[in-house]
């Protein structure tokens, strides 16, 4: 039988407050005792909710990858091809400029084999797949694709996190000269 949560707070609440604490001190700093301090509210309560620092992190992870599939699908309606490709790299770097610790917190769920973050994770896997469809993918392609599509997403928000790109060129610009490229390598191939 799973804790009864406390009237009043729920489950979004939390997380939202979790997720602020992650996007302005990181991370290193979402604790069980912060995040009850912050919802002005007793540490043990929390445990109504999720088992927990682990079970915090998990439910963070969740959190953050449905946000980012929203923000992706939201983007990608109503175009498709290339404009697709691009409209949801740029939500998903916008997605990590606006959220740093939530976007972190993507990344760190405690087990990332846990079959509730592997189930959210595929949508942002299922949209990818469907808005590259545009050209031609199929079958194993398609995820060897996708792997190459998201780990360039994820290197360039890495990179500008960490202040890697200490240039004075415009990022979103470069972010699309990259994109294009990676279009480009599809089409060639």
């Amino acid at each position: 039988m799973s804790p009864r949560p406390k009237v009043g707070l729920e489950i979004n609440e939390i997380l939202e407050a979790a997720g602020e604490i992650a996007d302005v001190h990181g991370m290193r700093e979402v604790t069980l005792a912060n995040l009850a301090k912050k919802l002005n509210i007793r540490p043990p309560s929390l445990y109504n909710h999720f088992e927990g620092l682990g079970g915090l992190r998990k439910k963070m992870a969740i959190y953050g990858i449905d946000l980012l599939y929203k923000e992706m699908a939201y983007e990608a309606v109503g175009v498709s091809g290339e404009a697709a490709v691009l409209a949801i790299s740029k939500a998903y770097v916008e997605f990590a400029r606006k959220h740093p610790g939530l976007y972190e917190a993507t990344l760190l769920a405690p087990d990332m084999e846990d079959e509730d973050v592997q189930q959210a994770g595929a949508k942002i896997v299922e949209l990818s797949v469907r808005v590259l469809q545009a050209f031609d993918l199929q079958g194993e392609r398609a995820l060897h694709t996708v792997r190459g599509f998201r780990s360039i997403l994820h290197g360039f928000s890495s990179l500008e996190q960490s202040g890697g790109f200490k240039m004075t060129l415009d990022l979103d610009e470069s972010l699309e000269a990259i994109i294009k490229a990676f279009i480009k390598g599809m089409r060639a191939d």
